[in-house]
């Protein structure tokens, strides 16, 4: 007789963080979690407690993905400009090739979420941070390399791309390529000068 096939509270959370992202937290109920995960109430609550805490872990996991993958992608010793450009171009054809075109769950935390859930915002504050640095290291090097002016404020220029990407996140989910590639040469224009 075959053994009954172990939970794995790590494989489950990725099923959490996927169905949080394209459900987002309203829309996802307790019993779509136990259908996702493959378990059964109780085991979801002894496993991670609330529908809110196994939220907060899902959006750890998550936001740690995206700032990994950001670093990787940003990161280098070559131009920036390029790199910064192939990066936020990731982001659209992951969008794009994405038949439910389910977005990010750090944008849709954000405009679900906030103000009213102290947790989830420090999260949340914590994940657009981590994009921040990232951009950031990446426009220092600019500057090192001469494709950015001597005097450019990076950390403005920083936090300028991540408030530019949470809205191309958004605008993923209504625009075709050809419109969000405009954008992004575009937001990089302002960014890095003329051109």
């Amino acid at each position: 007789m075959a053994r009954p096939k172990e939970f794995d509270p790590h494989a489950a959370l990725a099923v959490a963080v996927e169905t949080f992202r394209r459900q987002g937290y309203e829309g996802t109920s307790v019993q779509d979690l136990v259908q996702a995960l493959g378990i059964n109430r109780s085991s979801m609550y002894a496993a991670y407690g609330s529908k809110h805490d196994l939220y907060l872990k899902a959006l750890e996991r998550y936001s740690a993905g995206e700032a990994a993958k950001a670093q990787e992608d940003l990161a280098g010793t070559g131009p920036a400009l390029p790199a910064l450009r192939a990066f936020l171009l990731s982001s659209v054809d992951a969008a794009l090739t994405d038949p439910e075109r389910a977005g990010c769950m750090v944008t849709h935390g954000v405009m679900e979420r906030l103000p009213g859930d102290p947790e989830a915002a420090t999260r949340l504050r914590g994940a657009l941070g981590s994009m921040e640095e990232a951009f950031a290291a990446v426009l220092l090097r600019a500057r090192a390399n001469g494709e950015l002016a001597p005097g450019t404020d990076v950390r403005s220029a920083a936090r300028f791309l991540v408030t530019f990407t949470q809205g191309l996140r958004v605008m993923e989910k209504a625009a075709d390529r050809g419109y969000l590639t405009e954008v992004v040469d575009q937001a990089l224009t302002v960014v890095f000068g003329g051109g």
